[in-house]
């Protein structure tokens, strides 16, 4: 088992993390921790000495997690991968049921958990499956709809089906795990999910898929990639351009309201004319309306709403 662990800004976390996978029941395993250029790289190492005796450390020039994780695997020596963000931890189940789970069926090539939500967030306590369900089986479909959704932590996959795929793409610098699910589940690959919740995952407010909008702007690069390059039935082509919608539709609207709330009512206007010409919705017009006859009210009104809403 190869734990691979890409580390960007995780000096107040990356001891947690490792803290977790060397406290686990299943013991065969290597950690290979990869500094990707890290601003903090002088008190990480601080946090990383305790452990250097037993993980193998490389570094590289910040190239993002998608090379981040590929260096990682190169060095990889193990049948299985385990991904784990610097942020996040597994409990002392997490390999031994997930590499049980894989050793069960020779043919499947990937399992994920459930995981458990941390830190001043709303969805603190909550799952996340319980709020990005999985349902049903999975395949490419139900991944591209996200009727199944696979938390990165949360996994681990047979070392071929990774190269066989591909690797990650490392001009993909958000959603870059779910075009690498995509891409092993268009090949046939088998992947599976266990409801157990087996690990914990940090939201931060600094974390790589913070900012407004990026993660859904991530998806979009994603959706659009994998129509230029896949080989897409009529069918499933037709779903992914209906998810492409939906996703511009939903990046126009985060910008607007962004702008909205900024007090910069001209783009806030432009995105949501696009967000109302892709998926017209009563909330969106409302919101248009407002911005076109009375834009200070209804951008009042918005930053009222927000600060009286929990956070």
């Amino acid at each position: 088992m190869s734990v691979i662990i890409p580390a960007y800004n995780a000096a107040a976390h990356i001891a947690v993390a490792l803290g977790s996978v060397f406290a686990q029941s299943f013991t065969d395993f290597e950690v290979i921790v990869i500094n990707d250029g890290s601003p903090d790289s002088d008190q990480m190492e601080l946090a990383l000495a305790p452990f250097l005796p037993r993980i193998l450390y490389l570094k590289q020039p910040n190239r993002g997690p998608s090379a981040a994780r590929n260096l990682g695997i190169q060095h990889a020596r193990a049948e299985f991968l385990g991904f784990l963000d610097s942020d996040d931890s597994w409990l002392p189940e997490y390999l031994a049921e997930q590499v049980g789970f894989l050793r069960s069926d020779q043919e499947l090539d990937m399992v994920y958990s459930d995981t458990l939500f941390l830190g001043n967030t709303a969805s603190a306590g909550k799952t996340f499956m319980e709020l990005c369900p999985s349902n049903g089986p999975v395949t490419f479909e139900s991944l591209l709809l996200e009727e199944t959704q696979v938390i990165t932590s949360g996994t681990v996959v047979r070392r071929h089906s990774v190269l066989e795929a591909g690797l990650f793409d490392e001009n993909l610098l958000c959603a870059e795990d779910h075009d690498l699910w995509l891409r092993i589940a268009h090949r046939g690959g088998r992947i599976a999910y266990q409801r157990k919740v087996l690990g914990q995952h940090l939201v931060r407010p600094d974390s790589q898929g913070s900012p407004p909008g990026r993660l859904i702007a991530g998806q979009i690069d994603v959706l659009r990639k994998l129509g230029r390059e896949l080989d897409l039935t009529p069918r499933i082509r037709a779903a992914l351009a209906g998810k492409l919608r939906s996703s511009e539709a939903l990046f126009a609207y985060i910008q607007g309201k962004r702008f909205l709330l900024a007090g910069e009512y001209e783009k806030a206007y432009e995105f949501l004319s696009q967000a109302n010409a892709l998926a017209p919705t009563r909330k969106v017009g409302a919101l248009l309306l407002g911005v076109r006859t009375v834009p200070r009210l209804t951008g009042f009104s918005a930053r009222m709403w927000l600060r009286l809403m929990p956070q």
